[in-house]
């Protein structure tokens, strides 16, 4: 039973783990790591200050003590001097118990100052590490910025990207959208030519053609009246006006039929264009 609390504990573990690694960004993660280093240091240095108060508070008070001795050696020569032996035997007794007293804040003064240095070069060392740590950690930081950065232009170039696909997406709904539309015009004009449909608009295709014939009628007539002016002079109102009432009157004339006599010229000559027609 333990076994499998085991298993699911380490596969939840697992999971997690994958989780916030997703989230996870290195840079706010080394930047949170030298932040705790600068925090290490800050209380390194701020123990060194520590150790240096009290060792100067050692030192003064060593001080004072030796100024006390030197106090009490006077004063227990002045005593013999004046046959008061029981007064420098005095003063020398207090002597002997303050030099006790010096001799041991000169011990804790040497612990102290020893303690200073190991601090003091403990806090060197973790100054280079931390200065090595932050040029490291900068590096990483644009490193890892700019392998982001171009992973996204890859990621925009190639498609893969969300934005991307989903424009690669719609180019590709419309351009099948133009083929079908363009293969449905194809379709209807195959089928109106074949008359399987009609036209909407009524019109047949015989009409059609003799709307043509007309037309052409019409540009012929055109032109041998301006061959007519360039060779005999200018043409008479009815000689201009005669081919366009024919031409609305029958729009083609049929095969075969007797072409109209050539038409004297206002000189009295014959036009030979009128004669090839």
């Amino acid at each position: 039973m333990a076994g499998i609390f085991e298993r699911i504990a380490l596969v939840f573990r697992s999971k997690a783990n994958k989780a916030l690694d997703k989230y996870e960004d290195p840079r706010e993660t080394l930047d949170y790591s030298y932040q705790k280093q600068l925090e290490l240091l800050q209380n390194v240095r701020r123990g060194v200050a520590d150790v240096a108060t009290s060792r100067k508070r050692v030192e003064l008070q060593a001080n004072k003590l030796n100024q006390e001795v030197e106090r009490l050696q006077s004063a227990a020569q002045r005593a013999l001097e004046s046959n008061r032996e029981d007064l420098a035997r005095e003063a020398l007794t207090r002597k002997s118990g303050l030099q006790q007293q010096l001799s041991d804040l000169q011990q804790q003064h040497a612990q102290l100052q020893g303690e200073e240095e190991k601090l003091v070069r403990a806090s060197s060392r973790l100054q280079a590490k931390v200065d090595a740590f932050r040029t490291r950690k900068e590096t990483i930081k644009a490193t890892y910025s700019a392998a982001e950065a171009q992973t996204r232009i890859n990621e925009a170039f190639t498609g893969i990207s969300e934005e991307m696909g989903d424009v690669g997406l719609a180019i590709q709904r419309a351009e099948d959208k133009t083929l079908e539309l363009q293969a449905r015009a194809s379709a209807v004009d195959e089928l109106m030519l074949s008359g399987a449909l009609e036209d909407a608009t009524g019109v047949s295709d015989v009409t059609r053609e003799l709307d043509a014939l007309a037309a052409d009628a019409t540009v012929e007539d055109e032109l041998s009246r301006m061959k007519a002016q360039l060779t005999g002079g200018p043409a008479t109102r009815a000689q201009i006006d005669a081919p366009s009432e024919q031409a609305a009157q029958s729009p083609a004339s049929p095969a075969g039929a007797q072409q109209p006599a050539a038409q004297p010229t206002q000189e009295g000559g014959f036009n030979p264009y009128e004669e090839q027609r």
